[in-house]
Parts: C-alpha cells; structure tokens; sequence
C-alpha cells in the first residue's frame, strides 16, 4: 500500500502543529490492524477467490463475474474517514491549512487504468497545472477517495473510481516521483524509500533455493515498479544539481538546484517481515503462505501487505533510530526553514 498518501493526507489536513499531527500519525500506524485495512475473514476471501478463478477459467464469456481485486478494502475507507476527520469524504482540513497558510499544495499520485497515464492531483493556492508525455496534474479539493486510489495495491486492492475513471497506485507510471515536488516548487526534497541499501555481499546472496516461489517474483516485480523509479530520479536530480553548480546563473535557462536527502531503513525490510508473518490472521496467513512467504529469506512482498501494529511499530522505532543516526545532516538540511534548527552563531528568539 502506498503509505505515503495516507501520510501527506494526514500531515496536509491536520489543524495542529508539526509535531501535533506526526504524533497523531504515529497513532494511527500504532493502532492499525490488518482488519482495519481489507476484509480478512475466511468468507470474504473465499467469495473473492473464486470469483478470481471463474473469471480466469471463464473465456472470456459475458457471465463471468466481475473482479475488482484480490480483498475487499472497504475497511480501509471508513477508517481513513474518521482518522482523517473527512467531511462527506472531503479532506476539509486541507482547505483549512492553504487558506490560513499553512500550506501552500499537497499532491497525490495516482495511474489511471482507463487511460495509462499518471496523474497527479494537486491542491493548493496558486499552483499551476503541468503536463509532460503520459503524466500531468489536475487541481481538485482531495478526498478520501484520492488517498484510497493513489493506495490501491496493483490486482491486490480494487481500483478507485473518480469521475469517469479507475486509478489505482500513483507508483505504476510515474516514472519520475520526485516531479510533483519540483513542479510544486519545492526548493528541498526529503525523500523516504524503504529500500535497504545491501553491501555487495549481501546483493550476491541467494534468498530462495530452487525456483523462486510467486511471492519472491512478485517482490522482485514491486521493488521495480516502486522503488528503482525513485533511486533513479534521485540520481537524475543530483547529477542536475552538480552541472548548475558549474553554470552561471544567467546560462541555467530557469533550472534551479534543489537539495534532496533521501532516507533508507538500516534494516532489511523484506527479513523483518518474517518475524511478525505469524501475527497475520489464520486464514489469510494461510494465503500467504501458499505463495511462498515462507520460502524466501527476504519477503518484500509481504512487507506490502503486513498491517500489523507489532510490524507498523517495529517499523517507526527503525525510522526514529535512522532518524536519530543521521540528526546532524537532518539540522543541516533543514537550517534556515520557518520552524527549522537555529543556527548557532544565531540567538533563540
């Protein structure tokens, strides 16, 4: 799922302080469960696999059943209603934010399935709209609807509908994440990938014995989809940075430098994942299972799926302490913001 829709949601429409709405996001990870997500019980999967099945046995006959992903995800929006304090589904507090200026524009990424493109929607106050090959924005007023397409795992979750069309996670096609951010008119990016950064050694080694089982395919497949698209755009912008930094200002033809720091867990995401598989649900564990989740040493499939407090929390704790690893480069980053580090040849206030 793409957690970081759910997070700017939160941090966009929350009326408190920084720190006031990260301890409320902590609160809804903390207390996340996997029923609160999708629909676990044994009926419900059940009724979705076979509809799967006849549809795939079915040859393309008119009265097969319609599919609509793997798990029914209506759990999911009413709880993102409530933790979100949606309004008839609308992020009010977002409104709230910009006109008080708080925030100037929030984006989120969806794919749209009807057409192939990436779209990114965007509120905030005197933004202007973009459009490159296959991806472009569009100004809306952002929805719980917003966050549940641009968090809907490929076949995994349903696609959402909005207006006319079905999107389904931003990631798919935006094949330069870091855009919204530049095209928004960020000046610094903060970049956070799950992807654990193996030494050499650690890239040689084998994770599955024999041939790789479907959830050691699939992760392969979701680490390329998701997460080589960003550390290559992060590359991208950083060798951008190093040529301005060579050029003049009037030969730089309007392109700016942008600082970007990106964070990586410390932790092998996929192995952690491992150690809490038990605290799944029986009959959904037993899904999981039978693709393979205990056949790899490194499960980053079920790193996408496991909604489990235990797992969630491990997760923040690993964050905080890399968080803490890095404090100086975070001061660093961050001097001279509003409500940024003070430098210290500077007085407090």
């Amino acid at each position: 799922m793409s957690a970081g829709a759910i997070n700017a949601a939160l941090l966009a429409s929350h009326h408190g302080t920084l720190g006031q709405s990260t301890s409320e996001l902590e609160g809804l990870w903390g207390q996340l469960r996997i029923q609160d997500v999708f629909r676990t019980d044994l009926l419900s999967l059940a009724q979705h696999g076979l509809r799967w099945g006849l549809r795939l046995v079915s040859g393309g006959s008119h009265a097969a059943p319609g599919v609509r992903g793997l798990v029914d995800t209506s759990p999911l929006r009413l709880y993102l209603r409530e933790a979100l304090h949606a309004v008839d589904g609308e992020l009010t507090g977002i409104d709230y934010n910009i006109r008080h200026g708080h925030l100037k524009a929030v984006a989120l990424s969806t794919a749209s399935y009807t057409t192939g493109q990436s779209i990114t929607w965007v509120q905030g106050s005197q933004i202007s709209e973009w459009e490159r090959p296959m991806r472009r924005s569009r100004a809306t007023r952002l929805t719980v609807e917003h966050v549940m397409a641009s968090a809907a795992l490929p076949l995994f979750f349903p696609a959402v509908q909005i207006g006319k069309q079905w999107y389904g996670d931003g990631g798919i096609r935006l094949v330069a994440p870091l855009s919204p951010a530049l095209h928004l008119g960020a000046s610094r990016i903060l970049a956070i990938s799950t992807r654990y950064p193996r030494t050499m050694p650690e890239g040689e080694e084998e994770l599955v014995q024999g041939y790789p089982p479907p959830a050691q395919i699939l992760g392969v497949l979701m680490n390329a989809v998701f997460l080589d698209l960003l550390d290559q755009d992060a590359m991208r912008l950083e060798r951008l940075n190093a040529l301005l930094d060579t050029l003049p200002g009037d030969e730089r033809e309007g392109l700016r430098n942008v600082r970007l720091m990106v964070m990586r867990p410390t932790r092998d995401l996929g192995k952690l994942a491992a150690d809490f598989e038990a605290d799944l649900p029986r009959g959904f564990r037993f899904l999981t299972r039978g693709l393979g989740t205990r056949e790899t040493r490194s499960s980053d499939a079920l790193t996408l799926i496991l909604f489990q407090s235990g797992f969630l929390k491990r997760l923040m704790e690993i964050g905080e302490e890399d968080a803490e690893a890095r404090s100086a480069e975070f001061d660093d980053f961050f001097q001279g913001l509003p409500g940024g580090p003070v430098a210290r040849s500077e007085a407090h206030p």
